[in-house]
């Protein structure tokens, strides 16, 4: 939560002081955490019909978080040639997504059980503990088995 106070936000919980201009780049993080969020679930879905090849230079760039260059140098190719398989794997991840849909049904999925659970949180205090109970349950299992 933050409070206005006329070009200048303050954040509760670190007491950190923004200028409105910090607004875009805090959006632009977001944005990418967001496309980060995106090639993590595109390859948790579909990395497995990747090359071996493609894998192991796509993780070491998502879930590793290695540069161009490190990677490059430890495959053996140039930054050019890392770039080039990296654009070639999110394409192909995207390819899947596009044809099969399971990650927009996954998040779909997960969203609506996040509201049954909300809703039975409301309803907690109601005589009904063992019905909402086992509603619980259900809902966790489906989040597992996802």
């Amino acid at each position: 939560m933050f409070a206005q106070n006329k070009k200048v936000l303050y954040f509760g919980v670190k007491k950190k002081y923004l200028t409105l201009s910090g607004f875009p780049y805090m959006i632009y993080q977001v944005s990418e955490m967001n496309e980060i969020l995106k090639q993590a679930l595109l390859y948790d879905f579909y990395g497995e019909l990747l090359t071996d090849r493609q894998k192991e230079i796509y993780e070491q760039f998502i879930l590793d978080d290695l540069s161009l260059g490190e990677i490059a140098q430890g495959a053996g190719i140039s930054r050019q040639g890392v770039h080039d398989s990296l654009k070639r794997c999110n394409k192909t991840l995207a390819e899947y997504e596009e044809k099969l849909h399971l990650v927009e049904k996954f998040v779909a999925i997960k969203g609506k059980i996040s509201q049954i659970n909300e809703m039975l949180e409301r309803f907690q205090e109601t005589e009904r503990m063992e019905f909402i109970h086992r509603i619980r349950e259900i809902s966790d299992e489906i989040l597992e088995e996802l």
